[in-house]
């Protein structure tokens, strides 16, 4: 009976097999081209690209990329499920039990960020004007004749 009751605690004191072994937190790693990119999440973090950045695995944000000279991009980071978050979570039927599938729901441990890393090209300000019209050719007005010269008068 003390046999069992220790494995019982032991098991217990493992909370969730996926928040043991992948933890809850996740880095998220931001490139840009050009480097040296100014990177916000929505969440207040900020950053010079390269630059990687550990945020809860169950939390969604974007990224705003920008840098003097470019358009300024938005990436929206969206969560999902994990082949190796899900088989942590499986473990739970070994070794977790109820408790470690709902410290492991609870905490995201599952989960991984997605896109990760996350890759931006920030496009030039002078690449996102608008392209010059041309008018069609029966409106764009005619070249002028140029105008007649007067001879130089005889000199006598």
């Amino acid at each position: 009976m003390r046999r069992i009751l220790l494995i019982a605690l032991a098991v217990a004191s493992l909370g969730g097999c996926a928040t043991v072994t992948r933890g809850t937190t996740n880095n998220v790693q931001i490139v840009s081209e050009p480097n040296g990119a100014s990177a916000r999440t929505s969440f207040g973090h900020q950053c010079t690209t390269p630059c990687t950045l550990s945020v809860s695995r169950k939390d969604e944000f974007s990224v705003v990329v920008s840098a003097p000279g470019y358009e300024e991009q938005r990436v929206d980071v969206k969560t999902k499920l994990a082949g190796t978050g899900a088989a942590g979570f499986a473990g739970n039927i070994v070794a977790g039990g109820v408790v470690g599938m709902v410290v492991d729901a609870s905490t995201g441990a599952t989960l991984e960020h997605s896109p990760n890393p996350i890759t931006v090209k920030l496009r030039p300000l002078a690449a996102a004007a608008a392209p010059a019209v041309r008018m069609p050719a029966e409106r764009r007005a005619k070249p002028k004749a140029p105008a007649p010269q007067a001879e130089p008068a005889p000199v006598s």
